[in-house]
């Protein structure tokens, strides 16, 4: 559900996904990463409730989980939000796409032609929810799930308008060294600069040294967490996504500012 509202008491719109699905047209292949019109810094809104009125809508937007797909076999099971979300009426809204796979022998998934263009319709349709601006995909595919994503990704950057940003979320070992996605059809990859398991204290390492992730597109934004300090300094010309644990205050706006500032 998401609804934007001008005030506590007056709600504009109340809508739940599964809801809303329609088609879009077939659209040609380019980057526009420059012409990405969104705020500079995003929060991440996950499967919880969400009240964030409170945000000026010129510098902060929202990315809300609109929906999970599981890969079961050849199904497409589709998970749309439950979960209220309140934005603000001029608030910029990035739908963001969980793609998850099964892993047990018998249900590990086909990875087909039909799951390919199932699930990059259900993507395309969240483009019709409220204030949704860009498209998000959150996948963290292993090695035999790549040609499956690349393959999705060119087929949604061919079917959104030419105008709608795509963007994806990145393992930081993606960008630090593993470069199989610097030429996909996206305007960015957000490198998730936390929960990062083995990974953590080379990649802090690096970043409190100066280093940067490496390939142009994972070099467009950043991903941290509310309760992960980085120590490293952020270029202010990229754009950050911030991930919190919990359902957002306006109270955790001063600990986000203070941590871009350092």
């Amino acid at each position: 559900m998401i609804q934007t509202t001008e005030r506590s008491s007056a709600a504009i719109a109340l809508i739940l996904i599964g809801g809303l699905f329609s088609a879009c047209g077939s659209r040609g292949i380019r980057n526009r990463t420059k012409e990405m019109k969104l705020p500079p810094v995003i929060l991440w809104a996950w499967e919880r409730p969400e009240d964030l009125r409170f945000l000026n809508s010129g510098r902060y937007g929202v990315a809300v989980l609109a929906q999970t797909v599981v890969l079961n076999g050849n199904d497409v099971i589709h998970k749309p939000r439950r979960q209220p979300l309140l934005v603000p009426p001029d608030g910029k809204v990035v739908a963001v796409t969980r793609i998850e796979t099964q892993r047990s022998k018998d249900q590990r998934p086909t990875l087909s032609v039909e799951q390919t263009n199932r699930v990059s319709e259900l993507i395309r349709k969240t483009l019709h929810l409220p204030n949704v601006s860009a498209i998000q995909v959150d996948f963290d595919a292993t090695t035999s799930e790549r040609r499956f994503y690349r393959d999705l990704l060119i087929d949604l950057r061919s079917k959104l308008p030419d105008e709608t940003p795509l963007s994806i979320t990145a393992l930081a070992s993606f960008c630090i060294g593993d470069r199989w996605i610097k030429d996909l059809p996206i305007d960015e990859a957000i490198p998730m600069a936390f929960r990062m398991g083995t990974d953590s204290v080379k990649i802090r390492s690096m970043l409190a040294e100066g280093s940067d992730f490496r390939g142009e597109l994972c070099r467009r934004s950043y991903g941290i967490a509310l309760d992960e300090p980085l120590n490293a300094s952020f270029n202010s010309d990229r754009r950050v996504y911030v991930f919190n644990s919990r359902s957002w205050k306006e109270a955790d706006l001063k600990m986000i500012e203070e941590r871009l500032s350092q």
